[in-house]
């Protein structure tokens, strides 16, 4: 793994760069939680990687607030897209993966309109780089405004979520999956007993993890990741 520092305006950002020994085919874009560091989830990383993908995941700093400002979610989703300007080759495929606030703003840059309320519209810049997306528990109410999925590109989703989820329910993924019932391939997983950060090797200090076998999981889901990435 190596860090990458890029530049954004007058600021700058640091980008961990995972890298196959293979002939890379694939990057994936890798888009954190609230908390920020690409490591926390390293057995799904280094699984991707062990199949044959790049991942690019830029830093962020820490959510402070269960509802993100415009301007922190208008930045996210402005240094993801720097992010494969700088570091992935034009022509290369790219799968979006994301784990809570991650996954709603890579969906946001295929297109889907995020909403922080009535008239509060997020101004996010669509890529048309990314040809699939794994959401894992992702909070899906900023979508829900009229219309505000009319102009999303349709590309193959896998949309995962735990049953004890108390962040973003399950309902909030099942409503997800049935708006996009017309879009060409859209997997739904639940797992029984996992939470919000089951996702994560390394939980938020003062969660507690839910499921008896966190590593089997970990394994499990990341495997499963691998194959929609790579389109088996």
């Amino acid at each position: 793994m190596e860090i990458s520092c890029l530049t954004d305006g007058s600021a700058s950002f640091n980008v961990s760069l995972y890298n196959s020994n293979n002939t890379v085919s694939t990057v994936v874009l890798f888009a954190v939680g609230a908390g920020g560091l690409p490591e926390r989830y390293a057995t799904l990383l280094h699984t991707l990687v062990a199949s044959g993908c790049m991942v690019v995941a830029p830093h962020f700093e820490r959510l402070t607030s269960a509802m993100p400002s415009e301007d922190e979610l208008a930045l996210r989703a402005r240094r993801l897209s720097l992010t494969l300007d700088a570091l992935v080759a034009p022509g290369i495929a790219v799968v979006g993966v994301g784990h809570s606030i991650g996954a709603a703003t890579l969906f946001a840059l295929l297109g889907a309109q995020m909403w922080l309320g009535p008239g509060k519209h997020v101004g996010i810049t669509p890529d048309s780089r990314l040809t699939r997306l794994v959401m894992l528990a992702a909070p899906t109410r900023f979508f829900q405004a009229p219309c505000a999925l009319d102009v999303a590109t349709p590309v193959p989703i896998l949309a995962w979520v735990g049953s004890v989820d108390n962040i973003t329910p399950v309902s909030q993924t099942v409503w997800l999956v049935d708006a996009l019932s017309g879009w060409p391939s859209v997997e739904l997983c639940i797992t029984d007993g996992a939470g919000h950060f089951s996702f994560m090797d390394l939980i938020p200090p003062h969660s507690k993890e839910p499921l008896p076998d966190k590593q089997a999981f970990l394994e499990d889901y990341s495997q499963h990741v691998c194959k929609f990435v790579l389109g088996c």
